[in-house]
């Protein structure tokens, strides 16, 4: 079969590989009929989330065609179109039965402090073969996969493998509350369904920050108010339009591959930007030279820090890897804030983006901007790594294949 498959920092290649089989009864293959290209998978590509093992099929986000099933796999039967949540959770430990799923004592081969298992990332996080393929294996399949309503199309589902609920458990964290003031690092595509989260959730007034002309727009489209911070200091620009206090909620949709300004008010002295180098060097020492990392590993966090409104809220969810110790903890206990971050607890939330989908409440298609067949994945990924204009979410179609042989 045809795979997305990571070869090294930089390199990353579609090639034939041989299809995924049942290794436990509880796993499941399935068919993929749309996957998809996460700021996530740029990581490893880039290596500010090291160790991801050569040979390792990436991606984390898809849907498809229940193919086979384990014995222990009762609740799915060949022919189920399902979705598959981006992380991994066996259903009876007792975080998974406490709704944290991203933090199950079983899923990993490391035991029970092992990281968060998810598709196509490093060995930490399990080493599992990922999604940008035409098949996969799924482990602890009758927890893991959810059946898809017929109403809700592949456009709409793709993005609800990941990042609608990430993006939701985002808003969450951040304990939105009506009326509030809501401030979005990152408009990607996380930061992009955050908005809707946040307005789904009552808020009052959304901002959202970013450099990319294009995202900036899409995120202008959906009801945000943008901040470019190549033009305007972010921090000073949220408080001028708060009278001052600062967004009383702050989400950080960017992590480690965070940049910062290249003009304007907010550009970094020299001293500063030798300081987010050094940062850089510490957390990751090897880097892709194809795939630039941002620069400013912290930056994001920081300005979330500085622009909150004092005994506001800050939720991470930008990925950050576990080399990353820069954290301003002087201004978090000074100004009374309230941090919370985490992996995204998928299967926790997806029944409930299932209905908000259904429904209409929120149509996730909207954002996606590119359809790729799997054989354009490579040139869908440098294309999208670079932030090229109005390149906010890829979809891949595995399917596509057939069709063009």
């Amino acid at each position: 079969m045809k795979a997305v498959v990571y070869h090294g920092l930089g390199d990353v290649r579609l090639d034939n590989v041989p299809e995924p089989r049942i290794k436990t009864q509880e796993d499941a293959i399935v068919r993929i009929t749309a996957s998809a290209i996460c700021g996530t998978d740029l990581h490893f590509v880039r290596g500010t989330v090291p160790g991801t093992k050569p040979g390792t099929i990436l991606g984390h986000e898809a849907l498809g065609i229940v193919e086979e099933v384990g014995k222990q796999v009762r609740n799915f039967r060949r022919g189920d179109r399902v979705i598959i949540p981006s992380t991994v959770g066996c259903g009876r430990c007792n975080y998974c039965r406490a709704g944290y799923f991203s933090q199950c004592n079983n899923a990993n081969p490391a035991g029970p402090m092992g990281g968060t298992v998810f598709f196509g990332g490093p060995v930490s996080n399990g080493g599992l073969d990922g999604l940008q393929a035409e098949y996969a294996r799924v482990p602890y399949a009758a927890v893991t996969l959810l059946k898809l309503p017929e109403a809700i199309d592949d456009d709409n589902a793709i993005l609800m493998s990941d990042i609608l609920p990430t993006s939701y458990m985002a808003a969450v964290m951040a304990e939105i509350q009506p009326s509030n003031t809501v401030a979005i690092f990152g408009c990607g595509p996380v930061g992009q369904l955050a908005i809707a989260c946040a307005q789904h959730l009552g808020a009052g007034r959304v901002f959202a920050i970013d450099a990319v002309p294009s995202r900036l727009a899409v995120a202008r489209e959906h009801g945000a108010e943008v901040i470019n911070y190549n033009e305007e200091d972010p921090v000073e620009a949220l408080r001028s339009l708060t009278g001052g206090s600062g967004p009383d909620r702050v989400i950080d949709a960017v992590g480690i591959d965070a940049g910062t300004a290249a003009s304007g008010p907010a550009k970094p002295s020299r001293a500063t930007a030798k300081a987010f180098a050094a940062e850089l060097e510490a957390i990751a020492p090897k880097l892709s030279k194809s795939y630039k990392p941002g620069g400013a590993p912290s930056q994001a966090l920081r300005w979330a820090v500085e622009s909150v409104a004092k005994g506001g809220t800050v939720s991470v969810i930008g990925v950050y890897p576990l080399t990353m110790n820069s954290f301003p903890i002087g201004l978090v206990m000074n100004r009374n804030l309230t941090v919370r971050a985490g992996n995204c607890d998928h299967r926790r939330y997806m029944p409930e983006m299932i209905e908000l989908v259904r429904s209409g409440t929120i149509r996730p298609a909207e954002w996606i901007t590119q359809k790729e067949p799997m054989q354009s994945a490579i040139d869908a990924y440098q294309n999208f790594a670079a932030h090229d204009a109005g390149w906010v979410k890829v979809k891949l179609e595995p399917g596509a294949l057939e069709r063009i042989a």
